[in-house]
């Protein structure tokens, strides 16, 4: 059960680089029904007007992520938002391993989840100059679906995410190296 715990935070955590809301309203929802039990203090999460405040600040995520521009407007406060989520999800589910030291378990998650941001705020202007801004509300769907199935996956089949996590590794790494082999093919042809 603690490794579980432990993946589970990793999962979280990761999923808050991409979308704050979306796991913090996740947990909060899950454990305000009962179905997964917080801590003090990260049981305040479960609270009506922490919910709510979550959802509005999810919608308006949500709808400026979509906006070129807007987005890395957005990605630039969010830099201190979700390494926030992700230290304070990564703690709260940590918490439940009574040995985890909580300090290690927010440092982690601030790590963590502020290494997912930097990738995705680094990539976002690319991706939309490259689109000329219509590959922005698309990749803004995939990050947060991606998002919340993370996090569901964390909290419910943490092991699966594992295999999930490094099956997409994987093939990240085959399109990284198959782009690469593909640009020095080129470079030799035109240098010929």
């Amino acid at each position: 059960m603690a490794l579980a715990n432990v993946i589970g935070g990793f999962g979280l955590a990761g999923a808050a680089g991409l979308n704050a809301y979306i796991p913090l309203l996740i947990v909060a929802i899950l454990g305000r029904a009962g179905v997964i039990q917080l801590t003090a203090p990260y049981d305040a999460l479960t609270s009506w007007w922490a919910i709510g405040a979550l959802v509005i600040l999810l919608v308006i995520e949500v709808v400026v992520d979509k906006v070129p521009g807007a987005d890395h407007v957005n990605d630039a406060i969010q830099t201190f938002v979700r390494p926030a989520a992700g230290a304070i999800l990564f703690a709260a589910n940590a918490g439940i391993v009574r040995e985890a030291s909580p300090i290690l378990a927010l440092v982690t998650g601030l790590v963590l989840a502020l290494g997912v941001h930097t990738t995705k705020a680094v990539a976002r202007p690319v991706i939309n100059a490259s689109t000329i801004g219509l590959g922005a509300p698309v990749i803004s769907v995939v990050e947060d679906v991606t998002s919340a199935i993370t996090s569901l996956m964390a909290i419910y089949a943490p092991i699966l995410l594992v295999i999930c996590v490094v099956i997409v590794a994987i093939l990240l790494y085959r399109l990284w190296r198959s782009i690469r082999l593909k640009r020095a093919a080129s470079s030799m042809r035109a240098s010929s």
